[in-house]
């Protein structure tokens, strides 16, 4: 399936079977990871990153370095010719003469539509505002599909900031293609799953069920995808005050939970997971952001037009 010079704008650019290449590349590369380590020799990924960034950002160039590619780009727009006037499209154009393919981060909705409107290169959108974050979506599936046996017949507990968590709206959008999915928000009023979610949805026929009480559906869930408020996010200092804390998930609220239960985060946490968590063989955040390099890999090989090693190994689950 020839994914070449396509953008990834939002999680839905891809088809299903689109998505299953890129998982099926991914494991080929987590089982032999020394095959793919000159695959890209003399390709340039530009990461253009105008809000902070860790995770993200380190799992772009980490994935384009194991590849054998090289990096260009800021970390900060101070650092661009931004802080000088130049508009983003202008930016964007030129970019594009010097890398082969771009990963940006804006905090502008609509921002990487933009870019890709100007590039003459493949645009990978690495977070736009509080709109999507298609990279993470794939970075989720892979990990449920991997450690949950598919992405098909699950219930999926949401809960935190479902308001501006462009992580778990680009999520939701996703697993609303796939059969027997059921989805529980767990949120406070003032921070709900925004209305164009819960309609996209309900067109997929998918039931969904809002609460504020995460201990009253902990037993439910297959995968309780957790996230953190953000501050970032408010206008009112005072708001965020008030719900920074308003779950914290700990050993206590765990027992309540079925034993084979995932626990999922985007990262960086906060204080929304508690430390004496990271111990439960259920909690696989820091093992969902390995997969999330993974399939960074084998998107920018797709998006790249690069062919995969031919052999046949077997998938090889991340330690």
């Amino acid at each position: 399936m020839n994914m070449k010079s396509k953008h990834l704008i939002d999680p839905m650019d891809f088809s299903k079977e689109e998505l299953q290449e890129i998982f099926k590349l991914a494991h080929q590369i987590i089982a032999n990871p020394r095959e793919y380590s000159h695959i890209c020799d003399g390709k340039i990924l530009a990461t253009l990153f105008y809000e902070p960034s860790t995770r993200t950002r380190f799992s772009f160039e980490a994935a384009m370095m194991r590849l054998g590619g090289k990096i260009l780009g800021f970390s900060e727009p101070n650092s661009s010719s931004t802080a000088k006037g130049e508009t983003l499209a202008d930016t964007i154009t030129m970019v594009s003469i010097y890398s082969d393919i771009i990963a940006m981060r804006h905090p502008m909705e609509g921002s990487a539509k933009l870019a890709s409107m100007y590039s003459e290169v493949p645009v990978i959108n690495a977070g736009d505002g509080g709109h999507q974050h298609p990279t993470q979506t794939l970075t989720d599936l892979l990990t449920i599909e991997s450690l949950k046996d598919g992405l098909t017949n699950h219930t999926i507990g949401i809960c935190g900031d479902l308001k501006n968590g462009r992580t778990v709206h680009s999520l939701v959008k996703s697993m609303s293609r796939y059969k027997g999915i059921k989805f529980i928000f767990i949120s406070p009023d003032e921070l709900k799953m925004p209305k164009y979610i819960k309609d996209a949805i309900q067109e997929q026929g998918h039931a969904y069920y809002e609460t504020d009480n995460l201990d009253e559906v902990i037993g439910s869930l297959d995968i309780l995808y957790m996230t953190r408020v953000q501050r970032e996010r408010f206008e009112n200092q005072e708001q965020y005050e008030k719900l920074k804390n308003y779950y914290i998930l700990n050993k206590s609220k765990m027992q309540n939970a079925r034993e084979d239960m995932l626990v999922m985060h985007p990262l960086p946490r906060v204080n929304e997971i508690d430390v004496d968590v990271d111990d439960d063989k259920r909690a696989v955040y820091f093992k969902q952001a390995k997969y999330g390099m993974f399939v960074r890999m084998a998107l920018i090989m797709k998006l790249l037009g690069i062919k995969e090693v031919q052999n046949d190994l077997e998938e090889v689950a991340i330690d």
